[in-house]
């Protein structure tokens, strides 16, 4: 199911409760809501469509969106500044992030899963885990 974008910071800045088996609709909502937002988006958090979980959805380097619950970052290399966007947010903001990163989650099925992410990928994942944490660019 498509859901509103949520654009209250006070919300957006708290952080999110774990995810597991009970919150596997919201990981579908969250989908569907990404895929409404393409291409002006590639990546969004439970949050961001109003619920407080560990849940991100990011668009991967072979276009395909790729679900991770409870992701956090295992390492990270290559720190640089840029400006991102968010549909929560407006206008553009600085932000630190890393070239490579690799990160621990579980898929859709409550597996856990590493994986190694560079470039467009790693940023949004690094930007959907903030808003995970509460942290807003």
């Amino acid at each position: 199911m498509i859901r509103p974008i949520m654009k209250m910071q006070v919300f957006l800045q708290q952080p999110c409760a774990d995810a597991g088996a009970s919150d596997l609709a919201i990981a579908q909502d969250l989908v569907d809501t990404l895929k409404i937002h393409r291409p002006a988006c590639v990546g969004m958090a439970a949050n961001m469509i109003g619920k407080r979980k560990r849940i991100i959805a990011v668009v991967d380097d072979d276009n395909q969106i790729l679900v991770m619950l409870n992701p956090y970052l295992i390492h990270w290399w290559g720190e640089y500044e840029t400006k991102e966007g968010c549909l929560s947010l407006e206008g553009l903001r600085p932000a630190k992030r890393y070239k490579r990163i690799q990160v621990g989650y579980e898929d859709t099925l409550l597996r856990s899963c590493m994986g190694e992410f560079t470039g467009r990928t790693a940023q949004a994942i690094q930007h959907e885990i903030d808003h995970t944490n509460g942290i807003l660019i």
